[in-house]
């Protein structure tokens, strides 16, 4: 997957927007507020069983892939925490919607709602169209005490994207 320069406005040092996002977790969340280093899985969106994927997924690049790019973040959740870093998903879709993907993947981390976009708006995450509805284009932000430390971009094997942060993570420690 090449890179087409949708996040190359997302540099080191630029704050997280101050917005509470509900989770799965029943709380709301605030990025920018979290201390310590937190990693933001940012996916289009996850299917479920005997559900169709909307109009043209399949001609959309990159669009499939985010129930294997959660279950290796989910499988690699201790190794993340040993390094002190707390992971979040982050999608557009309703935490109704999310809570399903959450208990069926048996995802150990909160995954956040940005149904209304603001939090994509103020950071002018990349995103496409299709069927009427906006998706964010997939991407990983680590960030540091609300602060961007780097950016996931594309992300070219979402099955094997935890393995890829990780080992970026070993090196920086």
């Amino acid at each position: 997957m090449l890179d087409d320069g949708g996040a190359q406005h997302l540099q080191p040092g630029i704050a997280l927007p101050s917005l509470p996002l509900p989770s799965t977790h029943d709380t709301e969340i605030d990025l920018a507020a979290l201390p310590g280093r937190n990693l933001v899985v940012v996916y289009p969106w996850t299917g479920r069983p005997e559900h169709p994927d909307p109009p043209g997924w399949d001609d959309i690049p990159g669009a499939h892939g985010s129930t294997p790019e959660l279950e290796g973040f989910r499988d690699r959740h201790t190794e993340f925490a040993r390094l002190r870093v707390s992971l979040f998903g982050l999608s557009r879709q309703t935490v109704d919607y999310q809570q399903e993907i959450s208990a069926r993947l048996a995802l150990p981390f909160p995954v956040l709602s940005d149904v209304e976009g603001r939090f994509a708006a103020a950071l002018r995450l990349p995103s496409f169209n299709t069927g009427g509805e906006i998706y964010l284009e997939r991407l990983t932000l680590v960030a540091a005490s609300g602060r961007i430390e780097r950016v996931f971009y594309p992300v070219a094997n979402p099955a094997r994207h935890a393995d890829e942060v990780l080992g970026w993570l070993r090196r920086k420690a």
